[in-house]
């Protein structure tokens, strides 16, 4: 579990804490999508994450270190065959967390927290202006030659033709 924050627990000793937390995170892997307080909430997200990363190894280990934290064999189990599959190719951000306003009653920050797992779309990379330099270099070198100089052209001929240029 990662480092506990300083000051007051949330509700009691670091080890009712844990048992809190521990027990959010099962009830994340049931039903995929709980509420709860924003607080609660951002304490939760790490052990969850981190629940998610071992059942992404898949082996007796990491099934054994879940198991210590969350004693439902069945919620283990559903973490391992159905979650960590859907997440295999995703390299972190397992849950997400959307806030929903205040409680009625207390006026207490609440906030949605859920697995994402929906297919993770890889993004494009932009060309770097590296790459388009090169190319231009390229093209410079194909018009000396094209004019026939008897000279040999080189790179480093073709990059001064284009430093020249971008000069003017």
């Amino acid at each position: 579990m990662p480092k506990p924050t300083k000051g007051t627990r949330l509700g009691g000793g670091p080890a009712h804490e844990r048992l809190m937390l521990n027990n959010l995170a099962a009830a994340l892997f049931e039903h995929k999508r709980i509420t709860t307080t924003q607080t609660k909430a951002k304490r939760m997200q790490p052990v969850a994450e981190r629940m998610v990363t071992f059942a992404k190894r898949g082996d007796l280990s990491s099934r054994r270190r879940v198991l210590g934290a969350i004693t439902d064999k069945g919620i283990v189990h559903e973490l391992f065959e159905e979650i960590a599959p859907q997440v295999a190719e995703r390299e972190g951000g397992y849950t997400r967390i959307t806030k929903i306003g205040n409680r009625k009653g207390d006026n207490a920050p609440m906030a949605v927290i859920e697995l994402v797992l929906e297919p993770v779309t890889p993004k494009k990379k932009a060309t770097k202006p590296a790459a388009a330099k090169t190319a231009k270099v390229e093209e410079v070198a194909a018009e000396v030659v094209a004019e026939e100089t008897p000279e040999v052209v080189t790179e480093e001929v073709a990059a001064e033709v284009v430093a020249e240029e971008e000069a003017k």
